[in-house]
């Protein structure tokens, strides 16, 4: 059982703590490698190799286009390495090989989308009100980046962070999910085989408690990245204030995936499967609110139980495997909580709702594909983030009443809108709270475009211009061109 190292200035090192926890492979439940403990000593070391990196070393004087050919280089590389880092990634979450391959393969496009764009930062020169002066802006690195990421999809939320963080100039310490922290520690080699300066990527691994809170609060940190639930996220935010450093949180969502009744029903039952049921629900955007015309209720409803009754659960190995295990016994006991509040609360099962029984081989935490109908909008179902394979199906009569119950939670991340109108799809994305509206599609991300949430979904947004935006700060230069100042106590 391979047992990993810290990655800190460029070196591999033992924690401080000198000790190690196990990854469990949610599929078999068995330990499959060894995770080290980092703790506050171990992070001060990152941040202050950060810290040098970004300040005194070759980061901080070659070229931006340098910066982005490096980026590009690592990007390659990532390519290459691919199915390597898909399966550590299935191995420590669960999640099918084939959606941890396609994001492994994609990941490279972030590190060459943001090594073009790393030399296409550029201020500008406003027309000052006042004669014999020249104004310009430049747009500078933060600081040192604390990057915390979650253990549904590690690698490629932290690309996400990395790539428009170097790009813009900064260095970073990485700290993922200690669920699923093997792929990052992977993608730390991918760091030293593409040459990247030592100090530049940092990975520290541990708990939250002991590692994760002295990165946001380390002095020598002034940008954090963050996934992660509300609750992480809100903590993250007021410690973050203290300090006045700047935070980009990508939290939870209730997000609604509406049909109107002049949709194609077939395209918007495969959407509403692949909204939920997909990655086992496990994703912050998953449509777990399927809002459903009443004239279209009972028929949408029978397709989608035909269509979603076929998943098959298995090894997430396996390419025949539809529905894997939910990644964490901690998650796990929320989603089967979430099945009995449900229930209790009136909502009608018409499909799964227990856990579901072993596949051959397994000892892992696996969950029914669960559909409740006649669920109410302010059901607990209907407003708490599950994170899990839970349906919840509710009806409405109006584009009007769609958009209210639509708009009825505190989460504002994502919503779904199937309709063969222009005109209906329109208004549904002008009045929809959320940051991304989908149009008879659904889970569509790209590097190319900006994704964030509202309202406790999340501040700042990620991917696009955007992101690379969130890691620069503006600096305004002022030049006097004229003669000597006549009366040098007067200045506005």
């Amino acid at each position: 059982m391979q047992q990993y190292q810290l990655y800190i200035d460029g070196q591999w090192r033992a924690p401080a703590s000198g000790q190690w926890f196990d990854s469990i492979n949610p599929y078999t439940g068995e330990a499959w490698c060894r995770i080290p403990r980092g703790t506050a000593g171990d992070v001060d070391a990152a941040a202050r190799a950060a810290h040098r990196a970004m300040h005194e070393g070759e980061w901080a004087t070659i070229t931006a286009t340098q910066r982005g050919h490096r980026l590009r280089r690592l990007g390659d590389l990532l390519a290459a390495r691919a199915e390597h880092l898909a399966r550590i990634e299935v191995q420590d979450n669960g999640k099918l090989l084939a959606e941890m391959l396609n994001q492994c393969r994609y990941l490279t496009e972030w590190f060459h989308y943001f090594g073009g764009l790393a030399d296409k930062i550029e201020g500008s020169v406003p027309p000052i009100d006042k004669a014999d002066v020249l104004n310009f802006t430049r747009h500078e690195p933060i600081g040192v980046t604390a990057c915390i990421t979650p253990w549904n999809s590690p690698l490629l939320l932290m690309a996400w962070k990395v790539a428009p963080a170097l790009a813009a100039g900064n260095a970073v310490v990485i700290k993922p999910s200690e669920f699923t922290s093997a792929s990052t520690l992977e993608f730390a080699r991918v760091c030293e085989e593409a040459g990247l300066p030592a100090g530049l990527v940092n990975v520290v691994t541990g708990y939250g408690a002991e590692a994760g809170e002295p990165l946001v609060g380390h002095p020598l940190v002034r940008k954090i990245a963050f996934t992660g639930g509300e609750s992480g996220g809100r903590h993250v935010n007021i410690a973050a204030a203290r300090d006045f450093k700047h935070t980009t949180l990508e939290l939870g969502g209730k997000s609604a995936n509406i049909v109107l009744d002049d949709a194609r029903l077939d395209d918007a039952v495969s959407g509403a499967i692949s909204g939920i049921f997909a990655a086992t629900g496990q994703t912050c955007i998953a449509g777990s609110r399927l809002l459903l015309h009443e004239r279209i209720h009972d028929q949408f409803l029978d397709k989608l139980l035909a269509l979603a009754s076929q998943a098959r659960f298995g090894d997430p190995m396996d390419a025949g495997t539809q529905i894997g295990p939910v990644t964490t016994e901690p998650q796990f006991r929320k989603v089967v909580d979430y099945l009995r509040i449900a229930k209790e609360e009136g909502a009608r099962c018409v499909m799964g709702g227990e856990v579901a029984p072993q596949p051959p081989g397994a000892r892992g935490f696996f969950v029914q594909p669960t559909i409740f109908a006649d669920v109410k909008p302010d059901m607990r179902i209907a407003q708490e983030e599950v994170f899990g394979p839970v349906l919840s199906v509710i009806r409405f009569a109006s584009d009007e009443e769609a958009i209210r119950i639509a708009n009825s939670t505190n989460y504002g991340l994502a919503a779904g809108v199937w309709t063969e109108s222009l005109r209906r799809a329109v208004n549904f994305s002008k009045q929809l709270q959320a940051g991304t509206v989908w149009v008879n599609t659904y889970r569509s991300t790209s590097y190319t475009t900006p994704f964030g949430g509202v309202k406790a979904s999340g501040l700042g947004r990620e991917n696009g211009m955007d992101a690379i935006r969130e890691y620069l700060q503006t600096k305004s230069v002022w030049f006097y061109t004229g003669g000597p100042v006549a009366n040098p106590y007067i200045r506005r």
